[in-house]
């Protein structure tokens, strides 16, 4: 069963170039942001986590407990800083993120739709919900 909460520490790392940030429990989990902009590092730490759940959640790997902060060894130029998110919103925003989709159509019946101004988006989507069977909310 998936969790709604995780919280992970990330290692911001503040460095001439700009702030790197690693999750020690979450390899190939980078984000970064500008040199002295800890906002915009915060933000990108947590939506990178989100991500990087979200794909493992996909992927069905095993997420991983978080290491405690209390056990880490820090360099002179790096802080711990605890990252939460919260999943609900972030799996409901990516699965409902609309996909592009090539449909082919007669050149009369797409010149008929365009003259009528139908949304032939919503019209496919209609009928792929009724196709398939699917309660809407």
């Amino acid at each position: 069963m998936l969790k709604n909460r995780y919280c992970y520490v990330a290692i911001f790392s503040y460095d001439k170039d700009g702030i790197s940030i690693e999750f020690p429990d979450l390899p190939g989990c980078y984000p970064c942001a500008d040199k002295e902009d800890t906002d915009m590092a915060l933000k990108n730490a947590k939506e990178a986590l989100a991500l990087h759940i979200w794909g493992m959640e996909q992927d069905g790997d095993e997420i991983p407990q978080p290491t405690t902060i209390t056990s880490l060894h820090l360099e002179s130029n790096q802080i711990a800083v605890l990252i939460d998110v919260f999943m609900p919103p972030v799996r409901e925003r990516i699965n409902n993120k609309f996909v592009k989709k090539t449909l082919s159509l007669p050149a009369w019946l797409a010149a008929k739709a365009d003259e009528d101004g139908v949304n032939c988006s919503k019209i496919f989507q209609n009928a792929l919900i009724d196709y398939l069977n699917i309660q809407k909310k």
